[in-house]
């Protein structure tokens, strides 16, 4: 059984007013004998990744008990004075901006957060106070990753490639990170969370408090609501995914708008690719289907570092931001 994201039952990935809501139970426990439940579920992400981009995820293997204590950390931390959460930044002159940083001054985007890469990672800041949420921290880190995994093979057999070519494709977990971050809250003036975009990575996971805000753009038009339920997982499709099945999959954009009268606490999981990786159109999308690609061939760290340019030096015409359109075949 599918569910829309505004709580209502379904037998279809696109019924409700807001995102579907797939279980995973189907691929985490022997129960199916026959594969139909698992054959439904993969159907549902099927038709949530070509439809909207976006889809929740239930009974994925990730204790809901340890994203919530997760969640309360990171609000613990966060409420900590702001020369304390300075001391957990990264050094000057790191090679990656582990830890605490907040969006500068003039960023549409109005949060802070802590960056945290694989716990093998030597770039790491040790998170010692609260003194459980290094640890915590890190457990997040290896579900989200196991998480990232399934959902990578269930999006793999959706877009009927062969068994494991994307994990084989994307075998370096060493590039995926994560974030926990705390959005303030509204003023009058503006409720700006993070500006309107598309995640130029594979799939991102994010799980979020009651405080809702995290909003999908369906078809260009509407903007629908990724309603908080307990225990879920937001899954969304990267620019990597949509530009490998030649837009059969799509990268939708999105946004958080900031409540009023409190801050909103998320964890977001980067399922990335090594940035040597070369991306481009697959032929079981082109050639094979009599089609010509929609994007030329381009090195993924690449494209990283021209997204990372449109944080770090905003161009003043928002026509000048770098997307995935950048490598587009007209």
């Amino acid at each position: 059984m599918v569910q829309s994201s505004s709580g209502s039952s379904s037998s279809s990935a696109s019924a409700g007013n807001g995102i579907p809501v797939v279980d995973l139970s189907p691929f985490l426990t022997a129960a199916d004998e026959t594969g139909k439940k698992k054959r439904k579920a993969m159907e549902a992400v099927k038709e949530a990744c070509s439809e909207y981009g976006f889809f929740q995820i239930i009974n994925h293997g990730v204790p809901t008990t340890l994203m919530d204590r997760a969640l309360q950390l990171s609000s613990t931390f966060f409420d900590f004075p702001d020369d304390e959460k300075r001391n957990f930044s990264a050094p000057p002159g790191a090679p990656l901006p582990a830890g605490y940083s907040r969006q500068p001054l003039h960023s549409p985007d109005k949060n802070e957060y802590l960056l945290m890469f694989p716990p093998s990672s030597p770039f790491n800041v040790s998170l010692t106070r609260p003194s459980e949420l290094g640890d915590v921290a890190e457990e997040v880190f290896s579900c989200l990753s196991k998480t990232g995994s399934l959902i990578e093979g269930i999006i793999n057999d959706c877009l009927g490639l062969p068994a494991g070519f994307l994990s084989e494709y994307n075998s370096d977990r060493n590039w995926d990170f994560m974030t926990a971050l705390r959005y303030f809250p509204a003023t009058e003036e503006e409720d700006n969370g993070i500006a309107p975009h598309q995640d130029g990575n594979c799939v991102t996971f994010v799980f979020q408090d009651e405080a809702g805000g995290l909003e999908v753009c369906r078809n260009g038009v509407s903007w629908i609501p990724a309603t908080p339920q307990p225990g879920a997982i937001v899954v969304n499709v990267g620019d990597v995914i949509q530009v490998l099945s030649n837009n059969k999959f799509k990268s939708a954009t999105h946004r958080v708008i900031r409540p009023k009268g409190r801050s909103r606490y998320s964890y977001a999981f980067f399922y990335n690719l090594l940035g040597e990786k070369m991306v481009e159109p697959l032929l079981q999308f082109t050639e094979h289907l009599g089609e010509l690609p929609k994007y030329r061939k381009f090195q993924y760290g690449e494209y990283m570092q021209l997204r990372m340019r449109n944080k770090s030096h905003p161009p003043e015409n928002p026509q000048d931001v770098i997307h995935i359109t950048h490598y587009s075949i007209n």
